[in-house]
């Protein structure tokens, strides 16, 4: 419901800008506001979910919000208005456009003099906005009616909402706005369907917790319970239970005698990784090659690679050395092809690509120049790396730029795997799981500690004797890393 407003008040439109990447549009995770808040410039309005990660939207915009466009699982296009806003009382100081200014002309000197503000993680820019264009009156009247008429209670506010008609005794007009500090804590309360305003905040600085929202979420699972028990049972009073599907929710749907349960659009982030993964299988002629390494002595060494109190290196971290080491020897795996594929493009170093198995789908980071890194830096770096992407909050720019990609799946259980090379890489080496195996040493059979390593490659960069050197490579450094020493 939008606070009424003065005859003289001035509307903004927000368009949802230019994400960059080839990105054309974002999902709509949550709204941050609600129609009546009063926002201020840069003021994060609203979660988004690009291809890449869950950012927040700021406003370029200061006011009163009047009106949102879209309810959280939409899709808003590139250009496509986010929300509206209108000026708060105007100072009568403040200058005027003068009558013989055009409306369209205000607007765009406003949209030059906004904040800059564009998605975290994209960056801020001084420049003015290119491609934006104010939608028509009509357009806008149009999308204002039904927007504003079907959105939903926000899961989480940052700003004060407007005092409803009819307030809680328990609370007053000016109630403090509901705090989530945290992002993760929002998303549990966005997951479990819950609105923070009904939470009982009990964090030392007036916070909803985690503790507070599962508390609320066990709290809502019994209520609900509860009114299903009651639903049914006066359902089976009337006797009044439809044929097909759960009682009184008959599935309308069916594909080869199965009945459909739902049908859920692919997220741009699965849609994103869907695109790249089917360009690198039409356009690389990958082949592969693998190898089973004895990496006892690595295995063994690790532990005493720990620094007085702290911890030792992680396997990733050594493993990605050695490859970073092999690829000085075998600098084409980290190189890449020209568009037309008739130029190989080398570098002067590595940028390396670390697969990560998120909730939300495979992500993959970048540690930039990471071929001057020592193994504890490596370490350091992907261990911030990797608690970024599942949290969620990885930047995009953080996402591209690879040279060469690193897979260890053995984190997931398997040993093996054919992977996809990451376009525009032209190689990627899985690692498999490190366990004990029977194995061959000086004609006796022992356990030892067995990892396997595939690498798939451009078959247009190299063929399979280079391609096996740099295995070959890394498997020794692997077998015998003291022979590394000094250049980890």
């Amino acid at each position: 419901m939008s606070t009424p407003l003065k005859p003289h008040a001035r509307t903004q439109v927000f368009l949802l800008p230019d994400l960059g990447e080839g990105l054309t549009e974002a999902g709509l995770v949550q709204w941050l506001v609600s129609v009546g808040d009063t926002i201020t410039t840069d003021q994060p309005i609203a979660e988004v979910e690009t291809a890449k990660s869950i950012v927040e939207l700021p406003s370029p915009f200061a006011g009163i919000v009047t009106a949102l466009h879209g309810t959280a699982g939409d899709t808003i296009d590139v250009g496509a208005p986010v929300l509206e806003v209108a000026d708060s009382l105007p100072s009568p100081a403040a200058p005027t456009a003068g009558p013989a200014q055009p409306e369209h002309e205000v607007y765009r000197e406003e949209e030059r003099a906004g904040s800059g503000n564009v998605l975290i993680g994209y960056g801020t820019t001084a420049r003015p906005t290119m491609g934006r264009r104010r939608p028509s009156a009509a357009s806008v009247s149009a999308s204002r009616a039904p927007a504003t008429a079907s959105i939903p209670m926000p899961t989480a506010i940052r700003s004060a909402p407007s005092t409803p008609a009819t307030p809680p005794p328990s609370r007053s007009a000016d109630r403090r706005p509901v705090a989530v500090r945290s992002p993760l804590v929002r998303r549990l309360a966005r997951d479990l369907g819950l609105d923070v305003h009904s939470i009982a905040a009990t964090g030392t600085d007036g916070a909803v917790t985690r503790a507070d929202v599962l508390r609320a979420a066990v709290e809502n699972a019994v209520d609900t319970a509860v009114d299903t028990a009651v639903d049914a049972a006066a359902a089976h009073h009337d006797g009044s239970t439809a044929g097909g599907g759960t009682p009184g929710h008959p599935l309308a749907e069916t594909v080869d005698g199965l009945g459909v349960l739902s049908r859920e659009r692919m997220s741009p982030l699965r849609k994103a990784v869907s695109a790249k993964l089917s360009r690198s299988r039409s356009e690389i002629p990958e082949a592969t090659v693998w190898v089973d390494v004895d990496a006892t002595a690595l295995w063994d060494l690790r532990s005493q690679m720990a620094p007085a109190g702290g911890k030792a290196p992680s396997v990733t971290a050594l493993l990605a050395r050695f490859v970073l080491l092999a690829l000085e020897d075998y600098p084409v795996l980290a190189s890449r092809l020209s568009e037309s594929g008739d130029e190989i493009i080398s570098f002067d170093g590595v940028n390396l690509g670390i697969a990560a198995d998120t909730e939300r789908g495979l992500l993959v980071p970048v540690v930039p120049r990471a071929h001057a890194l020592t193994v504890a830096q490596l370490d350091t770096a992907l261990r911030e790396l990797t608690a970024t992407a599942r949290s969620g909050t990885m930047p995009p720019e953080r996402l591209r730029g690879s040279t060469f990609t690193l897979n260890n799946y053995g984190g997931l259980g398997v040993d093996g795997s054919a992977a996809i090379i990451n376009h525009p890489d032209v190689a990627i080496l899985g690692i498999g799981r490190i366990i004990e195996r029977p194995w061959v040493v000086e004609g006796a059979i022992v356990a030892r500690r067995i990892v396997q390593l595939s690498l798939a490659f451009d078959h247009r960069v190299c063929d399979g004797g280079y391609a096996a050197g740099f295995l070959r490579r890394v498997t020794e450094l692997i077998e015998h890393p003291l022979r590394a020493f000094g250049r980890v």
